[in-house]
């Protein structure tokens, strides 16, 4: 595994100023050999950063070639500028864009079998993407962890509770506490996979203080005069036409069941795999999840 940086466009200005953002990076881990034509891209969850996927990279990377990616800001990858450009998808959909043209240029082959991993926000951006059709790389297969089309404005709200507060810790014990607090969702882990995410979640400032790794201006979508509705994107659902599977956490919130039988029964018709004791979202830390998606992404090998 190595880190990597890439320079990415952003296209948005401040409607106010003018001023446009400055040049900026996202950050992702690579693995697997550089010459293997079928790629993975794994992207995880609002406020939670690419090292979620070390124990899925690491069981993948003798079939594959993983990138897990940091979101714009979010753990090594620079923030944005201006606040109100987290609510603008065309940044997502341009950093996903521009990750996918560097690796078609860095591969050898030129046939590459893309797949795609999404974790609750990394899933809907998927979806989006895969409704395109003049991408530098199809996906060939999506996998979406705990988000749907249909998103509650209960769950967003609930969100709202924690995304964007910015707390500090003064020690790291502290911070390791409220990190299993606030995500005992994601399921039962060890106690080594718990440091790990609690560990690759912190950025230390310079004041000594604990605090997390991303930039709690992404809780602008979440201020109270947003949270009126429920987010609705089955039209973009609709279209979407390649294998698909979908993880869902019997206890989840966000993906309901009502939601998620009508995505068997709508667009990709998507394969649905529900998993006990967990909520929103589970994050591939079990070997059972890893199994799960290993066999759909190498069914065809």
């Amino acid at each position: 595994m190595h880190t990597n940086r890439l320079l990415v466009p952003t296209p948005s200005t401040n409607p106010t100023s003018g001023e446009n953002q400055s040049d900026r990076h996202i950050a992702f881990t690579e693995w697997g050999d550089p010459d293997n034509p079928h790629v993975i891209i794994c992207i995880h969850g609002l406020t939670r950063n690419c090292r979620d996927f070390d124990f899925f990279a690491q069981a993948m990377q003798a079939d594959c070639r993983i990138f897990c990616v940091d979101i714009v800001g979010r753990g090594q990858s620079d923030w944005l500028n201006h606040a109100h450009d987290y609510e603008n998808n065309q940044i997502y959909l341009s950093d996903a864009i521009t990750l996918m043209t560097h690796i078609r240029n860095q591969t050898s082959s030129e046939k590459i079998k893309l797949d795609w991993i999404g974790i609750s926000l990394g899933g809907l951006i998927g979806m989006l993407l895969a409704t395109q059709s003049a991408l530098p790389i199809p996906i060939n297969r999506l996998v979406i962890s705990d988000i749907g089309p249909l998103v509650p404005i209960t769950a967003m709200r609930r969100m709202a509770d924690y995304v964007g507060k910015d707390p500090r810790f003064k020690t790291f014990a502290e911070f390791d506490t409220y990190i299993r607090q606030i995500a005992r969702s994601f399921g039962s882990f060890t106690e080594a996979q718990w440091q790990h995410l609690a560990q690759h979640s912190m950025r230390k400032y310079p004041d000594g203080t604990v605090g997390f790794r991303y930039d709690p201006r992404i809780s602008i979508s979440f201020k109270d005069k947003r949270l009126q509705q429920d987010v609705d994107l089955w039209e973009y659902w609709d279209r979407v036409h390649i294998p698909t599977l979908v993880l869902r956490g019997i206890e989840s919130d966000v993906l309901s069941v009502d939601t998620a039988k009508k995505m068997q029964q709508r667009g990709p018709k998507a394969t649905i795999v529900e998993l006990p004791g967990i909520g929103h979202a589970p994050i591939l830390f079990d070997q059972k999840q890893i199994t799960i998606v290993k066999n759909f992404l190498l069914a065809d090998e």
